[in-house]
């Protein structure tokens, strides 16, 4: 397991290298130069070989590109052309709105849809069973903004329960204003994701009520309630696992949506004003995060798998020798 751990990491190394070159060159193939970022309208021949020199601009693209990977070694992501402040420090603190949002999000989804998901496919032939898959259907063709919009209308102009959008400036020193103006959209991701869960989560309990080791369980003694909790939701899981790392990572990187409609400092809403203002360096820096959090969440979901189970650490014990 151990080397299976080791060959795992050493992909997510690799797959982010391969992530950082791709990068490089797709900003590298953007029309103007960066540099144009520092500079006034009217700028003279020497201003612009001063601000080519200050961004390096002017050196030969192999030369760029080892600067740009010594830089990520020491994740140093350079600096804001815009506000002239280090980019990680920046991302950081974006990141303490978006995090909460989308781990938040994803929290309220799994207590949405594992129990709605199971009772669906307990309860196939019952008129609420089949009520709770049609609802999910129409929650999955339903655009997350207009599930944030609707929420708004409900909640914060027509009852004035939570506020319509924006964010404490103090941040998380005051725990409570953070938490009541994440709430409707923290509810938006949990609804929208949830009904998309439901769906997956109905699927993986209708192949473990057909199991022959449910059967077995069953005829052994057990109660139906029994077999399903101790045999069947372990294997059930493994699935889900897959596709709750998939819709996490999708939260994080969809989160701009959420974060346009409610008027959020996340890091879905630096990426569109970096985009804005052509501040390279912020642009750079935000893909590259969030490339990086999502290869982590598909290592961490890899490795959750092999801990449910067993039969997947074996294969990775073989696939080792």
């Amino acid at each position: 397991m151990l080397a299976y751990i080791l060959r795992r990491f050493a992909i997510l190394i690799l797959s982010l290298l391969i992530a950082a070159v791709v990068l490089f060159v797709l900003l590298r193939l953007l029309p103007g130069d960066p540099a144009n970022a520092l500079l006034s309208v009217g700028a003279d021949q020497q201003q612009i070989e001063a601000a080519r020199e200050q961004v390096g601009s002017n050196l030969p693209l192999w030369e760029q590109f080892l600067r740009f990977v010594a830089s990520l070694a020491r994740f140093d992501l350079g600096t804001s052309f815009v506000s002239g402040k280090p980019v990680v420090e920046e991302i950081a603190t974006r990141l303490t709105v978006t995090v909460p949002l989308a781990l938040l999000g994803f929290a309220l989804a799994v207590a949405i849809a594992v129990p709605l998901g199971i009772l669906s496919a307990v309860k196939v032939n019952r008129w609420y069973g089949a009520a709770i898959s049609t609802v999910s259907q129409l929650g999955i063709a339903i655009p997350v903004f207009w599930v944030g919009i609707l929420l708004v209308t409900v909640f914060a102009v027509n009852l004035r329960l939570f506020p319509s959008g924006g964010y404490p400036r103090r941040g998380w020193q005051n725990e409570g204003q953070v938490l009541y103006a994440l709430a409707l959209p923290v509810l938006t991701i949990g609804l929208v994701m949830a009904a998309s869960l439901i769906r997956y989560i109905r699927s993986a309990t209708q192949d473990v009520l057909g199991s022959d080791y449910l059967r077995t369980a069953r005829a052994l003694g057990a109660s139906f309630s029994q077999a399903l909790i101790r045999h069947g939701i372990r294997n059930g899981a493994v699935p889900i696992v897959s596709i709750l790392g998939i819709e996490l990572a999708t939260t994080l990187l969809g989160a701009v949506v959420v974060e346009r409609v409610f008027a959020l400092p996340g890091l879905g809403s630096m990426l569109l004003l970096a985009i804005e203002q052509r501040d390279y360096p912020n642009v750079q820096g935000v893909l590259f995060i969030s490339t990086l959090l999502v290869l982590l969440i598909g290592f961490a979901a890899d490795l959750l798998q092999r801990v449910i189970d067993p039969r997947l650490r074996e294969r990775a014990t073989g696939a080792a020798t």
